[in-house]
């Protein structure tokens, strides 16, 4: 049995096939890599060699993402992709294109990653309760413009507020379109009779398809800057944090001008 620390005693042909391995199967240790290794060439690495080992092969230690697991064919999605092109391309200099969705961001701290001293513990408070705010949303990604509100809860009466505040938001615009989930409320008899004498323009995507809605993004973003590793004491003090974001989104405009831009992720390529 050969034992190793740093150096890499597998062979080329070893390593694509550890390689390959690796792209399809996710450890959660670099400990639980070298057990296979054992296992398949008898060869045996430190966890700390077997770290070294990872990275020259080009791996880091990084969260997957998470995908819908209904996910629609890769061709339904790339024709909801032409669809938006199509809107972009054929609609008027004032008309308007918005992603809409909501969220219900609890009134908790969400645990991320950060700089603490090697050694030592870094405590975050959290609460006992489990107040949220519910919170449904549109953004422009071509200005950034958010338009949003925070009911009580997200029904069929507090989305028809929401794309009133839209026409107001766009005065000018004798089309809005408005790309949205397919969440019971912006489909029910209420939207509907509205929609009839409404400059708003809902525009479904396919089912089980948030990565096409770029308003995901946002709100994932708006979480890492509110939520992560923040303690709030009091609601009324996370209410206003949440308001203080939304208010200063020009603060953030490079970040989410990259962040927010047309490149859709296709699940199934």
């Amino acid at each position: 049995m050969s034992y190793v620390g740093s150096e890499a005693l597998l062979d080329s042909t070893q390593l694509r096939e550890l390689d390959a391995h690796l792209q399809s199967t996710l450890y959660q240790t670099a400990a639980g890599v070298a057990r296979y290794v054992e296992q398949r060439w008898d060869v045996r690495y430190t966890p700390s060699g077997m770290n070294a080992l990872l990275h020259r092969l080009g791996y880091v230690y990084k969260k997957p993402t998470l995908l819908p697991g209904k996910h629609q064919p890769v061709e339904v999605q790339e024709a909801f992709v032409s669809k938006y092109q199509d809107f972009k391309d054929k609609k008027s200099e004032k008309d308007v294109i918005v992603f809409m969705d909501a969220v219900h961001p609890q009134h908790n701290p969400v645990l991320g990653c950060g700089w603490i001293k090697r050694g030592k513990r870094q405590a975050i408070q959290s609460n006992t309760g489990r107040q949220r705010l519910n919170i449904n949303g549109a953004i422009n990604i071509e200005t950034l413009e958010l338009t949003y509100r925070i009911d009580d809860t997200i029904n069929a009466v507090s989305t028809i507020a929401l794309l009133k505040q839209l026409e107001s938001a766009y005065p000018a615009a004798s089309r809005i379109i408005v790309i949205c989930d397919n969440a019971r409320y912006y489909k029910s008899k209420l939207v509907a009779e509205y929609l009839k004498n409404s400059r708003i323009q809902l525009e479904p995507l396919p089912a089980y398809s948030p990565n096409l809605n770029l308003i995901e993004r946002f709100w994932k973003f708006f979480k890492k800057q509110v939520l992560y590793n923040r303690y709030y004491e009091r609601f009324a003090e996370f209410r206003i944090a949440c308001k203080e974001f939304f208010a200063e989104l020009d603060l953030y405009a490079p970040q989410l001008r990259t962040l927010l831009a047309e490149n859709f992720q296709i699940i199934g390529n």
